[in-house]
């Protein structure tokens, strides 16, 4: 009669505790493996606590309002037959044993490092070992924080690395002409650099374009292509959203673009925008951007489209999209050639990958051959 006790999960490198924002689950529910119990907002995000087994929610032990640390108990679910002595008993042991890491402490966790790489300051993160590596990229404005729903968990199959793109993130700020195809170049030298002959590349929005001209330049380095919400498969592209991101130096100015990568807004955390401010009040960046920007979406319209081509450019290529993106047309993943795999999720935005962590990344992992 197993009795799994549910946890306080640890989302990104600077979680340290989780802010319980109310149960999605009654006691008594009947609840099956992948589904979210309840919802935890963090300094960065909010996001559901899914369930890693089947079972009856049986106790709830974090009251909404309740701020946890990392590892903290949140609730309990176990068969039906386990006794309510059994379950008090578990709590109890639980509880008695449980000692909050530190802040100071550290929990083991990889590291984000930095090298000095092609000229370049490039911060990056590996998680996982074995098989063939997977290479996150992020998209225009954002960093390898963007993955820190996917990365630790496609680290469960293989090494995975994410990296801030040039201008971006801890990386260097500086950019020559800030086109796509610098930022490929930044990619293999990355690649080169930590010997990764090749990778499945995958690609969130600009990064899906930089991933399919890395494709483009160096084919035999490139194992497979997933493309998140990818820019470069089609012309259209939200120019409020683009010019409003690089001329947004303030929370008031930035908060009403940065809700439109979601389609829930309310996901949108005060820190989340705060982080975005400091960033881009970093010297170096507002020009980086608008290099970038007017390389890639000049007159808010896209300046490569590799969509006639897509199925040549890897030997496997997988399109995930949310179907109410306000950044890039969810449309861009219909009517591709016939060899690629497409998937468009209801009720999710741009920033799918963290909207439907989850479903990402059994789907990324089942592509992959996780």
């Amino acid at each position: 009669m197993p009795i799994h006790m549910i946890t306080m999960p640890k989302w990104g490198l600077s979680m340290e505790q989780g802010l319980v924002n109310g149960w999605l689950k009654a006691t008594g529910d009947k609840v099956t493996k992948g589904e979210e119990l309840l919802d935890v907002e963090t300094d960065k995000i909010s996001s559901g606590v899914e369930c890693a087994f089947d079972g009856t929610l049986r106790r709830q032990v974090a009251q909404e309002g309740d701020t946890l640390p990392i590892g903290a108990l949140l609730g309990v679910v176990a068969d039906s037959d386990a006794t309510d002595a059994e379950i008090d008993a578990a709590v109890e042991t639980f509880q008695r044993d449980f000692v909050p890491l530190s802040a100071d402490a550290g929990d083991g966790s990889p590291q984000p490092e930095k090298a000095q790489i092609a000229g370049r300051t490039v911060r990056f993160l590996k998680m996982g070992e074995g098989g063939t590596p997977a290479v996150l990229i992020h998209g225009f404005g954002g960093d390898l924080n963007n993955w820190l729903f996917n990365h630790a968990d496609l680290a469960q199959h293989r090494e995975v690395w994410a990296l801030d793109l040039p201008g971006h993130g801890e990386s260097a700020k500086a950019v020559e002409t800030g086109s796509v195809d610098e930022l490929a170049d930044a990619v293999l030298a990355f690649l080169d650099d930590r010997d990764i002959q090749r990778a499945h590349l995958i690609g969130h929005s600009m990064g899906g374009l930089v991933a399919m001209t890395v494709a483009r330049k160096a084919p035999a380095r490139v194992a497979s292509l997933a493309l998140i919400a990818s820019a470069g498969l089609g012309d259209e592209i939200n120019r409020a959203y683009i010019e409003g991101f690089v001329a947004g130096n303030s929370r008031n100015s930035l908060k009403p673009h940065v809700a439109q990568l979601f389609a829930d807004a309310s996901l949108v955390t005060r820190q989340l925008v705060e982080d975005i401010v400091k960033y881009k009040r970093l010297e170096g960046v507002d020009d980086a951007l608008r290099k970038i920007s007017t390389a890639a979406f000049e007159g808010g319209k896209q300046q490569r489209n590799h969509r006639a081509q897509l199925g040549e450019l890897a030997p496997r290529v997988q399109v995930i999209w949310g179907a109410q993106d306000q950044v890039i047309p969810a449309q861009h993943a219909e009517g591709l050639p016939a060899n690629v795999r497409a998937k468009v999720f209801d009720g999710k935005g741009h920033m799918v990958q963290m909207e439907a962590a989850s479903d990402v990344n059994r789907l990324l992992n089942d592509f992959l051959g996780g």
